[in-house]
Protein backbone atom coordinates (compact mmCIF):
# COMPACT_ATOMS: atom_id res chain seq x y z
CA UNK A 1 0.00 0.00 0.00
CA UNK A 2 1.65 3.59 -1.09
CA UNK A 3 0.23 6.44 1.01
CA UNK A 4 -0.54 9.59 -0.93
CA UNK A 5 -1.84 11.56 1.73
CA UNK A 6 -3.13 11.68 4.61
CA UNK A 7 -5.57 14.37 5.91
CA UNK A 8 -6.23 14.96 9.70
CA UNK A 9 -9.77 15.08 10.68
CA UNK A 10 -9.45 15.96 14.42
CA UNK A 11 -9.92 18.78 16.59
CA UNK A 12 -7.15 19.53 18.92
CA UNK A 13 -7.14 18.99 22.49
CA UNK A 14 -6.80 22.22 24.35
CA UNK A 15 -7.85 24.02 27.39
CA UNK A 16 -10.56 25.54 25.23
CA UNK A 17 -11.48 22.74 24.11
CA UNK A 18 -15.31 22.65 23.30
CA UNK A 19 -17.33 19.92 25.07
CA UNK A 20 -20.88 18.93 25.63
CA UNK A 21 -22.53 20.67 28.16
CA UNK A 22 -21.65 19.48 31.75
CA UNK A 23 -18.81 17.32 30.62
CA UNK A 24 -15.37 17.43 32.56
CA UNK A 25 -13.06 20.56 30.42
CA UNK A 26 -9.35 19.47 29.16
CA UNK A 27 -6.87 20.40 31.81
CA UNK A 28 -2.82 20.37 30.80
CA UNK A 29 -0.51 21.50 33.77
CA UNK A 30 3.19 21.47 33.60
CA UNK A 31 4.41 18.44 35.52
CA UNK A 32 8.13 18.77 34.75
CA UNK A 33 10.43 21.31 33.08
CA UNK A 34 14.10 20.60 31.48
CA UNK A 35 14.80 23.38 33.58
CA UNK A 36 13.85 21.58 37.37
CA UNK A 37 13.49 17.65 36.04
CA UNK A 38 15.40 17.79 33.25
CA UNK A 39 12.48 16.76 30.75
CA UNK A 40 9.43 17.99 29.81
CA UNK A 41 6.20 16.52 31.22
CA UNK A 42 2.90 17.33 31.24
CA UNK A 43 -0.45 16.60 33.69
CA UNK A 44 -3.26 16.14 31.32
CA UNK A 45 -6.93 15.54 33.01
CA UNK A 46 -10.20 15.57 30.87
CA UNK A 47 -13.22 13.56 29.58
CA UNK A 48 -13.83 10.32 28.10
CA UNK A 49 -15.02 11.80 25.45
CA UNK A 50 -13.27 15.06 24.63
CA UNK A 51 -12.49 16.67 21.33
CA UNK A 52 -12.46 14.14 18.42
CA UNK A 53 -13.55 10.66 20.03
CA UNK A 54 -15.71 7.22 19.79
CA UNK A 55 -18.40 6.20 21.79
CA UNK A 56 -18.47 2.39 22.76
CA UNK A 57 -21.78 0.95 22.95
CA UNK A 58 -21.39 0.84 26.80
CA UNK A 59 -21.51 4.87 26.75
CA UNK A 60 -25.50 4.23 26.10
CA UNK A 61 -26.12 0.69 27.16
CA UNK A 62 -24.26 -1.12 30.38
CA UNK A 63 -24.59 -4.66 28.97
CA UNK A 64 -23.12 -3.81 25.92
CA UNK A 65 -18.83 -3.74 25.48
CA UNK A 66 -16.79 -0.81 26.77
CA UNK A 67 -14.09 0.27 24.33
CA UNK A 68 -11.30 -2.03 25.16
CA UNK A 69 -13.49 -4.69 24.15
CA UNK A 70 -14.50 -3.67 20.43
CA UNK A 71 -12.14 -5.39 17.61
CA UNK A 72 -9.92 -2.77 16.51
CA UNK A 73 -11.49 -3.44 12.73
CA UNK A 74 -14.32 -1.28 13.72
CA UNK A 75 -11.66 1.64 14.52
CA UNK A 76 -9.97 1.61 10.76
CA UNK A 77 -11.20 0.86 7.22
CA UNK A 78 -12.68 2.27 3.93
CA UNK A 79 -15.14 5.00 4.49
CA UNK A 80 -18.08 6.47 2.15
CA UNK A 81 -18.54 10.39 2.99
CA UNK A 82 -22.21 11.41 2.91
CA UNK A 83 -22.42 15.08 1.94
CA UNK A 84 -25.48 16.45 3.85
CA UNK A 85 -25.60 20.13 2.29
CA UNK A 86 -26.19 23.12 4.08
CA UNK A 87 -28.46 22.53 6.81
CA UNK A 88 -29.83 24.75 8.99
CA UNK A 89 -29.99 24.49 12.72
CA UNK A 90 -31.20 20.93 14.33
CA UNK A 91 -32.03 19.66 10.68
CA UNK A 92 -33.08 15.72 10.71
CA UNK A 93 -31.03 14.10 7.74
CA UNK A 94 -33.23 11.68 6.67
CA UNK A 95 -33.00 9.15 4.02
CA UNK A 96 -34.17 10.85 1.35
CA UNK A 97 -31.59 13.59 1.78
CA UNK A 98 -28.63 10.98 0.89
CA UNK A 99 -30.40 8.48 -1.27
CA UNK A 100 -28.54 9.30 -4.02
CA UNK A 101 -25.50 8.44 -2.56
CA UNK A 102 -26.33 5.13 -0.40
CA UNK A 103 -25.50 2.93 -3.08
CA UNK A 104 -22.13 3.40 -3.01
CA UNK A 105 -22.14 2.00 1.03
CA UNK A 106 -21.09 -1.60 0.96
CA UNK A 107 -21.10 -3.93 4.20
CA UNK A 108 -18.45 -3.19 6.72
CA UNK A 109 -17.93 0.23 5.61
CA UNK A 110 -18.01 3.57 7.94
CA UNK A 111 -20.24 5.93 7.47
CA UNK A 112 -19.31 9.63 7.90
CA UNK A 113 -21.86 12.85 7.24
CA UNK A 114 -20.51 16.03 6.26
CA UNK A 115 -22.91 18.36 7.65
CA UNK A 116 -20.50 21.39 8.05
CA UNK A 117 -21.28 22.06 11.16
CA UNK A 118 -17.66 22.11 12.17
CA UNK A 119 -17.62 25.74 11.31
CA UNK A 120 -19.52 26.82 14.16
CA UNK A 121 -16.96 24.68 16.45
CA UNK A 122 -16.02 26.93 19.71
CA UNK A 123 -19.06 28.74 19.51
CA UNK A 124 -22.73 28.36 21.24
CA UNK A 125 -24.67 27.30 17.69
CA UNK A 126 -22.50 24.29 17.59
CA UNK A 127 -24.90 22.40 20.34
CA UNK A 128 -27.41 23.69 17.42
CA UNK A 129 -25.94 20.69 15.74
CA UNK A 130 -28.33 18.92 12.76
CA UNK A 131 -28.85 15.18 13.57
CA UNK A 132 -28.99 12.05 12.28
CA UNK A 133 -32.92 10.25 11.19
CA UNK A 134 -33.06 7.00 13.63
CA UNK A 135 -34.67 5.95 10.23
CA UNK A 136 -31.19 6.20 8.11
CA UNK A 137 -28.89 4.87 11.09
CA UNK A 138 -31.91 1.57 11.02
CA UNK A 139 -31.51 1.27 7.31
CA UNK A 140 -27.26 1.46 7.32
CA UNK A 141 -27.17 -1.12 10.05
CA UNK A 142 -29.38 -3.36 7.99
CA UNK A 143 -26.54 -2.82 4.75
CA UNK A 144 -23.78 -3.54 7.63
CA UNK A 145 -22.67 -0.60 8.97
CA UNK A 146 -20.97 -0.53 12.39
CA UNK A 147 -18.96 2.77 12.15
CA UNK A 148 -20.60 6.09 12.10
CA UNK A 149 -19.50 9.53 12.18
CA UNK A 150 -20.16 12.67 11.76
CA UNK A 151 -18.79 16.81 11.94
CA UNK A 152 -20.84 17.38 14.67
CA UNK A 153 -21.28 17.26 18.55
CA UNK A 154 -23.74 14.51 18.77
CA UNK A 155 -25.40 11.86 16.20
CA UNK A 156 -28.70 12.93 18.20
CA UNK A 157 -30.55 16.19 18.70
CA UNK A 158 -28.64 17.72 21.98
CA UNK A 159 -31.13 18.67 23.86
CA UNK A 160 -31.49 21.75 26.06
CA UNK A 161 -34.35 23.86 27.48
CA UNK A 162 -36.01 24.33 24.30
CA UNK A 163 -35.73 21.67 22.68
CA UNK A 164 -36.24 18.19 24.65
CA UNK A 165 -34.46 15.87 21.86
CA UNK A 166 -36.01 12.29 21.46
CA UNK A 167 -33.80 10.15 23.79
CA UNK A 168 -30.66 9.31 22.28
CA UNK A 169 -32.33 6.92 19.24
CA UNK A 170 -29.49 6.51 17.31
CA UNK A 171 -26.54 5.83 20.08
CA UNK A 172 -29.20 2.80 21.24
CA UNK A 173 -29.54 1.61 17.81
CA UNK A 174 -25.95 1.49 17.08
CA UNK A 175 -24.92 0.08 20.98
CA UNK A 176 -27.48 -2.56 20.37
CA UNK A 177 -25.72 -3.66 17.04
CA UNK A 178 -22.59 -3.64 18.86
CA UNK A 179 -21.05 -0.35 16.16
CA UNK A 180 -19.16 2.90 17.36
CA UNK A 181 -20.14 6.65 16.68
CA UNK A 182 -17.49 9.26 16.19
CA UNK A 183 -18.19 12.69 16.68
CA UNK A 184 -16.71 16.02 16.70
CA UNK A 185 -14.88 15.25 13.39
CA UNK A 186 -13.62 18.01 11.31
CA UNK A 187 -12.02 19.28 7.99
CA UNK A 188 -14.37 16.79 6.09
CA UNK A 189 -13.83 19.67 2.93
CA UNK A 190 -10.47 18.46 1.90
CA UNK A 191 -11.39 14.40 1.58
CA UNK A 192 -11.97 14.90 -2.18
CA UNK A 193 -11.06 11.34 -3.20
CA UNK A 194 -13.31 8.68 -2.59
CA UNK A 195 -13.10 5.70 -0.77
CA UNK A 196 -10.77 6.81 2.28
CA UNK A 197 -9.05 4.79 4.49
CA UNK A 198 -10.16 6.45 7.78
CA UNK A 199 -8.24 5.66 10.78
CA UNK A 200 -10.43 6.72 14.28
CA UNK A 201 -8.12 4.54 16.64
CA UNK A 202 -9.20 5.25 20.48
CA UNK A 203 -6.83 5.66 23.50
CA UNK A 204 -6.66 1.68 25.06
CA UNK A 205 -8.61 2.85 28.30
CA UNK A 206 -9.95 -0.09 29.94
CA UNK A 207 -13.35 -0.63 31.26
CA UNK A 208 -15.24 2.69 29.78
CA UNK A 209 -17.37 4.49 27.77
CA UNK A 210 -15.43 5.82 24.82
CA UNK A 211 -11.75 7.55 24.20
CA UNK A 212 -10.46 10.24 22.24
CA UNK A 213 -8.78 9.77 18.73
CA UNK A 214 -6.67 10.97 16.30
CA UNK A 215 -8.64 10.74 13.29
CA UNK A 216 -7.28 10.74 9.69
CA UNK A 217 -8.59 10.06 6.36
CA UNK A 218 -5.98 8.59 4.01
CA UNK A 219 -5.60 8.54 0.08
CA UNK A 220 -3.96 5.40 -1.39
CA UNK A 221 -2.53 4.85 -4.84
CA UNK A 222 -4.96 2.70 -6.88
Amino acid sequence: MKIIRVVDLSHALTETTQVYPGDPTPHLEQHSTIERDGFNLMSVSMGSQSGTHVDAPYHFDETTKRIDELDLSLFVGPAVILDCGALTPRARISRELVQDQLGQIRSGDMVIFKTQWSRHYGTDAYFENPFIDAELVGHLLEIGVRTFGLDAINIDETPDDLHPGEGFPCHHLIAEAGGVICENLTNLESVNFKRPLVSILPLKFIGIDGAPVRAVAIEQEN
